[in-house]
């Protein structure tokens, strides 16, 4: 479990603190696919940079499994969280299975052997995603959806039971984009880890995630699961716009 107290985010600059968000009360089970959605600029990625402990917050704590994240030595801080940045990782003359391989960093010596433990977790985070066949490709000759792929089976060969994303459909087609959030619910769901998700992806979100977390440009967030927020007109009223809204029984995209 992953759990929030009066958390609040944000930036120092000097003395002068710059709050994002105040006051974050969250919590999220293993098992479970959670998708941070809200408009530009309220904080999503500040969020998850705060909830693996690479920014520091302003106020309040953060317990990962009941134990307080700045009690947690940062060397095994790598073995709670996987993280997914927005940006692509195209290095040359690697292989996927090297890629892959570079997510037991945390669980190797300075020399950086595989143990034979090692090299079946990698195997295994490949299979999870359908890319055992890929082992020997280069990371150059990916598409954008396999090499997100890529990116998720390194963060699942980290064995961490967290593993967060900051937009990862949006190098993606939509066909990419659909196969993309249901592998990550499969993950979650089969794997029993929490997965947080960052995303645009508005309708994917109401349509495949357990829980939401709504992020609002009021220092807020709404949580629950997509039925609620829509019955409840949190959806409706953090996206307000002249030009569309959502269908309050479905969530789905009405264009006006």
């Amino acid at each position: 479990m992953i759990r929030t107290f009066d958390l609040s985010i944000g930036y120092r600059r000097g003395k002068k603190e710059i709050p994002v968000q105040n006051h974050l009360n969250l919590h999220a089970e293993a098992g479970e696919m959670l998708s941070l959605i809200g408009p530009n600029g309220c904080g999503k990625s500040t969020l998850l940079r705060t909830l693996c402990g690479l920014q520091e917050p302003l106020d309040g704590k953060i317990q990962i499994q009941g134990i307080d994240l700045d009690q947690i030595p940062f060397s095994d801080r790598a073995k709670l969280f996987g993280l997914v940045l927005t940006d692509q990782v195209r290095l040359g003359y690697i292989t996927v299975k090297q890629m892959v391989a570079m997510g037991r960093h945390p669980y190797t010596s300075f020399s950086g052997i595989l143990s034979r433990e090692d090299k079946q977790c990698v195997e295994e985070s490949m299979e999870a995603v359908h890319l055992d066949h890929f082992s020997d490709r280069l990371i150059t000759e990916l598409s954008d959806g396999e090499h997100q792929r890529v990116m998720i089976a390194k963060a699942l060969a980290q064995d961490t039971p967290f593993i967060l994303l900051d937009e990862p459909t949006s190098f993606l087609d939509l066909p990419n984009r659909v196969e993309m959030m249901l592998l990550l619910k499969r993950l979650a769901s089969e794997m029993q880890k929490i997965i947080l998700i960052s995303t645009h992806e508005i309708d994917l979100a109401l349509k495949l995630s357990d829980k939401i977390w709504l992020m609002s440009p009021e220092k807020n967030v709404e949580t629950g699961t997509p039925a609620e927020l829509i019955k409840n007109q949190c959806i409706q009223s953090v996206f307000h716009s002249e030009t569309f809204g959502f269908d309050p029984e479905t969530g789905h995209i009405i264009i006006f």
